[in-house]
């Protein structure tokens, strides 16, 4: 990540939107803000499979959900925050991952510029790849900022997004999840 040029781009916005970026208040905000984008989009420097290969043997053959992984990531639209929880299934053929690896391996693709429905498609694609389970369900439910405080101005509306792979592109397994989530 190039620091200085996230501290020229910030200066040149701040003058663009008509303030002194030698101001008392904003004399420090290139740098808070730069060193926010290393934190904000940390997943670009990061790789799911790293945390997808801590696995474990297990002969469990049913569902496994963890629910309500809060995330939070940036709108590539419009660089504005869009935030929410993460439900995931998967049905294991042989290991499972550590309950936290799920989570890591959301905070990867989330760090990232994004929208919600590729999002989705990532989580999904990393533990079809990484675990070889049966089949894989990734739910999102997220407020997006960019409806919220800008365009429609629509506060507490939410978008869900789903992606199904394996077994879960049957009807009655996906129906299952999405009861359970609920």
């Amino acid at each position: 990540m190039d620091k200085k040029k996230i501290e020229e781009a910030v200066k040149l916005l701040l003058e663009g939107i008509g303030e002194d970026p030698t101001r008392e208040g904003l004399l420090d905000t290139p740098k808070r803000i730069s060193s926010m984008c290393e934190e904000i989009f940390a997943g670009y420097t990061d790789d799911a499979k790293t945390h997808l290969s801590r696995v474990f043997s297990s002969e469990q053959k049913d569902i496994i959900i963890e629910k309500d992984i809060t995330f939070y990531s940036l709108c590539e639209h419009h660089l504005l925050p869009f935030y929410g929880k993460v439900h995931i299934g998967y049905i294991p053929t042989g290991k499972v991952a550590g309950l936290s690896k799920l989570a890591r391996a959301v905070e990867v693709y989330a760090r990232r510029a994004q929208i919600q429905e590729q999002l989705t498609c990532q989580i999904a694609d990393a533990l079809m790849e990484n675990l070889e389970p049966e089949g894989v369900i990734v739910m999102i439910e997220a407020e997006h900022m960019c409806m919220t405080m800008r365009g429609i101005k629509k506060p507490g509306s939410k978008t869900v997004s789903i992606c199904t792979r394996g077994c879960f592109e049957k009807q009655e397994l996906r129906d299952e999840f999405i009861n359970l989530v609920r």
